[in-house]
């Protein structure tokens, strides 16, 4: 069973904390919480949480998360990042979500590395850590022994990264079909930013439509066709609402994809080249090369075999 512990502290803002526990609520996985003080921990909502753990609740932690830390700029005690810290040495995965992303700061295991927040925070947190690469756009960045994720929800996707990491794209595409959600969102936090700009068609339907005929071989002005616009519209909506060009969202989603049939299947590469849209076993080794740094062959080997 692998330990999932969620570092609480006043005012603890319930829903990232509600994102970490949604996704990891069940088997393989065991969630609990922890907190400096035991006792009740008051929330931004205004209601309080009864916390009986203290911080030796680390010490069998396979990963600690940390959702939210309000407000930023408050220092975490020296007895919380030194627990931190001896939990990273013996090998325990950390985790934050939206302003966490100061406490881990906070530890010193964020220098010289990328590290996400909520868009607002960005500044701040660099300001207060120049040393950290605190990158204002992107959902969440997986370093794999330390994560950060960027806005509250941002924490969901971080989530479902991590149960993909650990135990593969049909298993947390499985979890995401139980909470309703995307098992992973294209593009980063900028196209949340803009908050007084004109509102644009959403891409909603035609990404539905697009994931629905993966294996036809999709052109930019078949997509365009299907959404009733020009070329040049829709590859603008892609870039102001998603971040990407249309060719990159099509290669994600047939990358994921392939996953989930070399991790549920045993059907050759040769088919499932076809039935991702790929066209040949030649293609789909190199994208998949490209993208996951493995070839599909040990991919389905570390994944069947789990």
């Amino acid at each position: 069973m692998h330990r999932v512990v969620a570092l609480v502290s006043p005012p603890q803002a319930s829903f990232e904390l509600g994102c970490a526990a949604a996704v990891f609520r069940e088997a393989p996985y065991r969630f609990s919480v922890c907190t400096e003080h035991p006792g009740p921990v008051r929330t931004t909502e205004g209601f309080d949480l009864m916390v009986t753990s203290g911080l030796r609740a680390f010490d069998r932690a396979d990963t600690i998360v940390v959702p939210g830390w309000l407000p930023i700029n408050r220092e975490p005690t020296q007895r919380v990042l030194w627990a931190l810290t001896r939990a990273h040495r013996r090998g325990a995965r950390l985790v934050s979500i939206c302003s966490g992303a100061y406490v881990l700061a906070a530890t010193g295991l964020l220098d010289g590395r990328r590290a996400a927040t909520h868009w607002r925070y960005a500044d701040e947190l660099q300001h207060r850590f120049p040393a950290v690469q605190v990158d204002p756009d992107v959902l969440y960045i997986d370093h794999g022994d330390v994560a950060t994720s960027g806005g509250s929800g941002t924490g969901i996707d971080l989530c479902l990264q991590l149960v993909r990491r650990d135990h593969g794209a049909a298993h947390a595409a499985r979890v995401a079909r139980r909470m309703v959600m995307p098992p992973h969102r294209e593009g980063g936090q900028t196209q949340y930013r803009t908050e007084e700009q004109a509102p644009v068609a959403s891409l909603g339907d035609l990404l539905d439509w697009a994931a629905d005929h993966l294996a036809e071989p999709l052109t930019l002005e078949d997509l365009a066709g299907q959404a009733n616009v020009s070329p040049r519209t829709l590859a603008r909506r892609f870039a102001d609402q998603l971040g990407m060009a249309p060719g990159q969202w099509l290669l994600a989603q047939r990358i994921a994809r392939t996953r989930v049939l070399l991790e549920e299947t045993d059907l050759p590469v040769e088919t499932i080249a076809t039935k991702v849209g790929l066209s040949s076993a030649t293609n789909l080794r190199r994208r998949f090369k490209t993208a996951l740094q493995t070839t599909p062959s040990a991919y389905r080997r570390a994944y069947q075999g789990m």
